[in-house]
């Protein structure tokens, strides 16, 4: 069947590219291009395809995942396993919640300016408490312990430095949602699971910044951080994908070895 992808035009409704490329797919799915059990391209080929970017493929995919139409099997793709509108569960539309991509962008805004202020307020006893944070992130990475709640506690701390109550409410509601929003839990389940941790000298940096009460490199230490971290996400399920296949290649090389019988 001919696809109906081209070029996404500029709706003008508000709606971000991966929204408009989600309802594409969704339409191609509805229109029969694709049937439960069928791979969809790779993500190259799609951004290609309708001409977008791949964290706007890894999206949209995402979106159709968490609805329970396509499933992403690591080291092999995204398959079809239920057409829109074919049973009770399944809705018309793609439903959107807040993406991971999209809360690293609010974070990037609000956390950089954080930590601009932190450096001009906070007190010694917190900066101590930020160097010791970035140990324990340390520590926790080197046991495969829960980092995660670490990297929280020390973003929290930073704002709360700011002396801004509002500062201090918006970013808690920021994890709260990286925590609670479908797409964004789900890629974040993947980044735990390629093993994908904080990096220790980012945050390091960040808290030298704020000691040496220079608003600007705290603020450009902040951005730089998680800018990274974008990266991050953007790449834990090829980092998974490449484990996956390695442990495949081990299992085969170890059924096929002399005397394996």
């Amino acid at each position: 069947m001919t696809s109906s992808s081209q070029t996404l035009p500029d709706v003008g409704d508000g709606s971000r590219l991966y929204q408009q490329l989600a309802r594409r797919l969704l339409a191609d799915l509805a229109g029969g291009r694709y049937a439960v059990g069928d791979r969809l391209p790779p993500e190259r080929e799609l951004a290609i395809e309708h001409d977008v970017s791949r964290p706007t493929v890894r999206e949209a995919i995402i979106a159709l995942e968490v609805q329970g139409l396509v499933e992403v099997r690591v080291g092999s793709g995204a398959y079809v396993v239920r057409i829109p509108g074919t049973d009770r569960q399944a809705a018309e539309a793609p439903r959107f919640s807040i993406t991971a991509f999209e809360l690293m962008e609010a974070r990037l805004a609000i956390e950089g300016e954080a930590a601009a202020l932190a450096a001009l307020h906070a007190r010694p006893d917190e900066l101590d408490e930020l160097d010791r944070l970035v140990e324990q992130i340390a520590s926790e990475n080197l046991r495969d312990g829960d980092a995660y709640a670490v990297d929280q506690q020390f973003h929290m701390l930073i704002a709360q430095a700011t002396r801004n109550a509002a500062l201090v409410d918006s970013v808690a509601r920021l994890w709260e949602m990286r925590a609670s929003a479908p797409e964004s839990r789900l890629l974040l389940a993947k980044a735990r699971a390629a093993k994908v941790t904080p990096v220790v000298e980012e945050h390091r940096v960040i808290a030298q910044a704020i000691r040496a009460r220079d608003p600007a490199a705290a603020r450009a230490a902040m951005r730089g951080h998680l800018a990274a971290v974008i990266d991050h996400l953007l790449f834990a399920t090829e980092e998974a994908a490449v484990e996956e296949a390695r442990k495949a290649a081990q299992s085969t090389r170890a059924r096929f070895a002399p005397g394996a019988d």
